[in-house]
This record gives C-alpha cells, structure tokens and sequence, in this order.
C-alpha cells in the first residue's frame, strides 16, 4: 500500500510538469489534462481508502529518502497517513475536481487561462505535500509551495492594482506564519536532538519525558505552531487578510479561501496535537483565541457590503470554533466540521455571482424591512460602537501596519546613507573585518566572541529591512538582499561545530539566483526600460519570459524549495545553540524579510498597471 503514497504526490507534479508544456491557447487541452489529473487522484483516493479501512486502518509512516545527512543532522523526506490525512486527501480531490470542471467553462478566453490552471495544479501538489508530511521539514516543503501558489493567484488580474497590492499584503502574512515554522523547526532540534517526525509524536512517554524537563520550551514550540497556524487559517489577530485575498477569480476564492487553504491551520494544530495536548496553559490560549475570532469574524460578517467578504467572516468565524474544538480534544467533530464548512463555503461562492445579479432583481420588486435583531434591545452608544467596530473590521488591518510595517519602514528609511555605491565599501568593510575575526578566533576578547553572532545577524537583518523599504534603486535593493545571506553565513561561522559545506549548501542557490536576477533587471534596463519601486511598472506584457526567469531567480534567493538554499537554511538555523534565542529571532527575521522584499520586487517591476500609456489600465478601485 505504501506505493499509492507516492502515487498522491507523483501524479500532482505530473500533472504540473506537464500542464506547463501545453500552449497557451490549446484550453481544452489544459482543462482536460487539470480534470483528468485531479479526477485519477480522487478516484484513487476513494479506493485507497476502502482498502486502507478494510485493512484495519493503521497508522502508515512511509520514510522515503534523505535529502542530506550530516554528523548530527539528517534532512529527510517523512510521508505519513493516518484518519486526518484520510479526511482532507478525499476533501481535497473532490473539492479540486469540481472547481476544475467549472472554471474551464467560466475562464474561457480569459487571458490567464494557462496561467491559472498552472497555478491550480501547482496549489494541489502542495496542498498534498502537506497532508501527506511525516514531518516539520516535509511539511514546510507544502507550505512554502501553498504560499507561492496563493500569491500567483491573488495577481491573477496582475494589469490591476488592487489585486497586486493584496497579494503582497497576504503574502506578508503568510511570511510572519513562516517564522513560526522556522522557530519550531529550530526549537524541535534542540528538544529531540534530531529531525522529528509525527509518528514518533504519538508516543506518549517519549512526550512526556521530554517535555517533563522542558516545558517552558514545548510551550514556546507549540505557540509557535499557533502562530502558523493562525496565519493562514486568518485567526486572530491576522483575520484581514482573507477578505483582501477575494480579489482572485471566484473559482480560486472557492478552493484557497472557502474550502481548503485555509483549513490548513487547523490541520497543522491537528497533525501537531499529541505534543501540546497535556499543556493545559496552551489548550485554553487555543479556546480564548478561538472565541475572539469566532465573535469578531460575526460580527464583521454582518455589516459587509460585498458578498465574497461576507462569506470570507463568515469562515473565519467557523474555523475558530473548530480551533476550539481541537483544543478540547473533539478532533472527530473537528474533522466533521472541515468538511461540512469546506463544501458549503465553496458552494456559497461559486454561486456568489448569481446571487448577487438575483439579488439586485429581487430588491427592485419584493423588497422586505430589516427585521429586528438582538442589536436593537442593546443601548444605542453600544449598538452604534459594535457597529463601527465591525464595519471597520476591528481595525486589525490598521493594527498590522502600525505594529509590524511602519516601524521596518521607518528603521529601514534611517539607512540613507547605503547607496548602490556605498553599500558595497560598506559590505565590503564589514565582511572582510568578520572572515578575519572567524578565522582568528583567538584576537577576539573571550567575553565579546559571544556577541559576534547578534553583531553580524543584526547587521544583515538591518540590510535586508533596507532592502524591503527600498524605493528607488531596484539593484540596491536586489544587492542589499544577497547580502543578508551572506551575513548570516558569517554569523553562524562564529558558533561552535561550523562546517563550510554546510555554508556551500546555503549559498550556491543564492549566489545563482541573485546573478540569475541581476542579470534579469540588466536585461530590462538595456532594453531601455524604466525600473524601480517606487510604482508598480508592469513590464510582463512585453517581457514576460523576463519576468518568468527573475521570478525563479526570487524564489531561489528566497529560499523556496526549488535550490540547496532551502535545505542549506535548515542546516543553518540548525548551528544556532539553545540559548541564542536573539540571534535564532534575527536570523529568522531575515530570512522572512528575505522572501517579502524579493517578492515586492518583483510585483513592483512586473506586475500591476503597465506604466506606458498606450496600454490599457484597469481603474485602481477595480
């Protein structure tokens, strides 16, 4: 039975590899081929999981490959199924299958046909991945190919600026989700002294001993799962984004926001239950934060203007009791619960649009009175307050900004002085005086060799902030970005059992990449091209091979799962020891900040309203 493991992620990558050979303009070919494949997967599924049942329906932990094995380090490809994988592999496939069926008949002629069912097929693969993870590195394979997938498609009307710009926005969030991932990982090594998988989770004395002597830090590695899981299930406080993700076409609103991507956070919580389930601190943090989205998410819900928002609160709503049901230990209702509010949220918005043309009709001809609600016993001052409240959507949007966004971009703004000139004298100063210092360990005073680390991290997270609020020069921002990396190469090379090979893993992607995406932004410019960031420039249309090749040079830098870099960031976070929590925050950072500011970049040059005027540009409230 382990074979039709395989076959679950096989067929998806297939399916993806193949859709991108087809031409733009064959449709049915791509529709066929994207039905076709998510059709074998369901079918598959249904007999797979008959046949799993009849044979007792145990728990299936499948080790395929190491990817890279080290002294005390081993980066390993884990599948797993158990009930949970089960449930959301057939919701999955018959959710996928319909959405294929139909936006074959309500894309037609749409200029991004081909790029939509790319999209699709790629979101699917990694939705799989997901399911399918045995453990935390697997996992964030998935996760970091449903957040790509989930911009892509945010910017699917990519000549309009609405939708580009809350793409970035939800991308941004979905970044802050990553560094829960990321600590977890880092914290997890440092917990189990290796790569563990959720199998071995379900050994309740192994659990228990550990966390025994470190509950403080099973604490931090279960809030941090929070954290993930929150921000792409649109919990509290991160539940603004997902009425800005609708900007995307009906069919993809269905399958991310209605139906299966943003039940992930609950199954991250699920998969992850048997190590945080005797935390009782936890479990009621879990339940507080359920109910505070569940009453703000109604709330907001019942003053929305627009459809696509009102079902958006009305899930975010939902999930949070889910959340709650997970909690409290009730992961059967919990899984009932996904499926029941996954079928409905994608029927209420594949159908959205002809309830709104009906809906219009119907209050020209038979128009009804509010009834009286429980609002109206309530005295006025609080009836209006509640109101403004939620028709503001508790101004978390505003929170965010003010938060997290203004103060990088202030800090970022106080780097003036780093020209495209003067940040290379200023690198080169600073990374030479580090390689000395690395490799004399003894002319360093014992009590400040510990602070070299944070010295070297803080200075490339201060780099890579410039880079994300960079507004003019595109090579700056691009330069300051390759820079990060390498100091946060130097950074680990003061910490004990550094090894260069490890650092040749990390930085052969991103050296490729940023030649790869520096070559690119030399390309437009010798084409007589205008590029910076202070707009969004819109270059796809004539250049959109250009734009393809510099968003793989985006994803490599990144980190994404396509280059050694992202292993090598596994092999980095994992040098860090137990008690530099600082420096593991400022290297997570960056590496966060990292991905944001490439994927700004690049939205910023290629993406959004052209900036020549003889092509047509959608109104900006669109």
């Amino acid at each position: 039975m382990e074979w039709y493991i395989n076959l679950f992620i096989v067929l998806p990558f297939v399916g993806f590899f193949l859709s991108l050979l087809i031409p733009r303009k064959k449709e049915v070919w791509l529709s066929r081929l994207s039905f076709t494949t998510v059709g074998i997967q369901l079918f598959s599924a249904l007999f797979f999981s008959i046949l799993w049942l009849l044979k007792g329906a145990h728990v299936i932990n499948l080790k395929e490959f190491s990817i890279f094995k080290a002294k005390d380090y081993d980066f390993y490809i884990d599948f797993y199924f158990d009930g949970i994988t089960l449930t959301y592999l057939i919701i999955g496939a018959l959710l996928t299958f319909i959405i294929t069926v139909y936006s074959q008949y309500y894309l037609h002629r749409e200029e991004g046909y081909k790029r939509f069912f790319n999209v699709i097929l790629l979101f699917y693969l990694g939705y799989n991945i997901i399911i399918f993870s045995g453990n935390i590195e697997t996992l964030f394979i998935g996760w970091e190919v449903l957040g790509l997938s989930s911009f892509l498609l945010i910017a699917f009307y990519r000549d309009r600026y609405l939708p580009v710009k809350n793409a970035v926005k939800v991308f941004s969030i979905y970044r802050i989700g990553d560094v829960g991932i990321i600590m977890a990982m880092w914290l997890s090594h440092h917990l189990w002294h290796e790569n563990i998988s959720f199998f071995k989770l379900n050994n309740y004395e192994l659990v228990h001993e550990h966390l025994a002597e470190h509950s403080m830090l099973g604490f931090t590695i279960a809030f941090m799962f929070f954290i993930s899981a929150a921000a792409k299930s649109a919990q509290f406080p991160f539940s603004s984004w997902l009425p800005r993700a609708m900007e995307g076409p009906t069919p993809s609103s269905a399958i991310f926001y209605g139906s299966l991507s943003v039940h992930i956070g609950a199954f991250l919580l699920m998969r992850t239950y048997p190590f945080w389930e005797q935390q009782t601190s936890f479990r009621v943090f879990v339940v507080f934060i359920g109910v505070i989205t569940a009453v703000i998410a109604t709330m907001s819900a019942r003053v929305q203007s627009t459809v696509k928002s009102q079902i958006a609160y009305s899930s975010i709503a939902q999930i949070g009791l889910i959340f709650i049901e997970i909690a409290i230990g009730l992961q059967e209702v919990a899984l009932v619960h996904v499926a029941g509010n996954a079928f409905l949220r994608t029927y209420q918005l594949l159908v959205s649009p002809s309830v709104v043309s009906y809906k219009i009709r119907e209050q020209f001809y038979n128009f009804v009175p509010r009834q009286k609600t429980i609002e109206d016993s309530w005295p006025r001052r609080i009836e209006y307050t509640f109101y403004m409240l939620s028709l503001k959507e508790w101004n978390l949007d505003s929170f965010m900004y003010r938060s997290m966004w203004n103060p990088l971009k202030k800090l970022g703004s106080r780097w003036a002085f780093l020209t495209f000139k003067n940040v290379y004298y200023f690198f080169a100063l600073t990374f030479v005086t580090g390689l000395v210092l690395a490799m004399n360990p003894d002319v360093v005073p014992v009590r400040l060799r510990a602070y070299l680390p944070l010295l070297f991290g803080l200075i490339g997270l201060l780099m890579v902030i410039k880079a994300f609020t960079e507004r003019k020069s595109v090579r700056l921002s691009w330069s300051l970005i390759i820079m990060n990396h390498l100091c946060i190469a130097l950074a680990i090379s003061f910490n004990k059992h550094f090894d260069v090979s490890h650092h040749i893993w990390y930085l052969s992607g991103v050296i490729a990449c940023g030649l790869l995406g520096y070559l690119c932004v030399q390309r437009l410019r010798k084409q007589g091209e205008w590029v910076s960031l202070d707009r969004f420039y819109g270059h796809v249309y004539e250049h959109p091979r250009i734009a393809s090749v510099f968003l793989l040079a985006c994803l490599g830098i990144s980190g994404f799962p396509i280059t050694p870099t992202f292993i090598g960031e596994d092999l980095i976070i994992s040098h860090i020891e137990e008690n530099q929590i600082l420096l593991a925050f400022l290297i997570a950072m960056s590496l966060i900040i990292n991905g944001l500011a490439s994927i700004r970049m690049y939205a910023r040059i290629f993406l959004g309203p052209h900036v020549k005027t003889y092509h047509e540009t959608a109104k900006r409230s669109s």
